[in-house]
């Protein structure tokens, strides 16, 4: 066990920074790396081979689901940031109820009665002030890859709403614009950070945090009746 766990520093250390990048100045890498090691440690001992799912992925799951825990603890999100970000779902969800397709950002802003550059700023503090992903929907970040949900200690009934649930949130991922969905792909398949995604696409590093955080707020609309 502690040859696997040495093999895999390196990876605990790859996704502290990771996620690093998405996080406030004030939380630290130390603290990341620290709550990722426990979480190596426990893939180490609870590891089972014969699920078919390799270690690097079944660690990367528990490594990423330990700094989460760690980092949750504390909330350091203004109210108002929260406030925000359940009025933009809300008002992507009606829109889209409506309008039967997916809204643009200034249809967004003219129903919250707010400019294009205060909708933009909405999505740039709710993307920056906290970690919005995949994981805040309920699941890991490998159901973008389709994977098996990998929690030995699921129940039957539990597995089968997680399944259920990661094919609703597939289902609503393929709905999106098509550059929302290179995002998110780009984001936590490929894990390349924001301004590497921008020189893909030709835009600006805040303009790929207001598209992942438009895409996050649209998939939580989608599935708010799962959440």
């Amino acid at each position: 066990m502690a040859n696997m766990i040495e093999r895999h520093v390196t990876l605990v250390k790859r996704i502290a920074y990771h996620l690093l990048a998405r996080l406030p100045a004030n939380v630290q890498l130390d603290d990341l790396v620290q709550s990722g090691m426990i979480g190596l440690i426990e893939a180490a001992k609870n590891f089972d081979g014969s699920k078919g799912a390799s270690f690097e992925t079944y660690a990367g799951i528990r490594i990423r689901g330990a700094m989460l825990d760690e980092i949750r603890k504390g909330d350091w999100v203004p109210r108002s940031v929260h406030k925000n970000a359940r009025m933009v779902a809300q008002a992507t969800a009606e829109l889209e109820s409506l309008l039967g397709r997916e809204v643009k950002d200034i249809e967004v802003a003219e129903k919250l009665d707010i400019t294009l550059n205060e909708y933009h700023d909405i999505l740039n503090d709710v993307n920056s002030g906290r970690i919005l992903g995949i994981e805040d929907l309920g699941v890991d970040e490998d159901v973008l890859h389709n994977e098996e949900h990998l929690n030995s200690s699921d129940t039957p009934y539990v597995h089968t709403q997680t399944e259920r649930f990661n094919a609703s949130l597939l289902q609503a991922i393929k709905t999106l614009p098509e550059r929302d969905a290179l995002v998110l792909s780009l984001y936590y398949n490929d894990e390349m950070n924001l301004k590497e995604i921008g020189a893909i696409l030709d835009v600006s590093e805040s303009r790929v945090s207001q598209i992942h955080g438009q895409a996050m707020i649209k998939l939580k609309a989608k599935v708010s009746d799962w959440i």
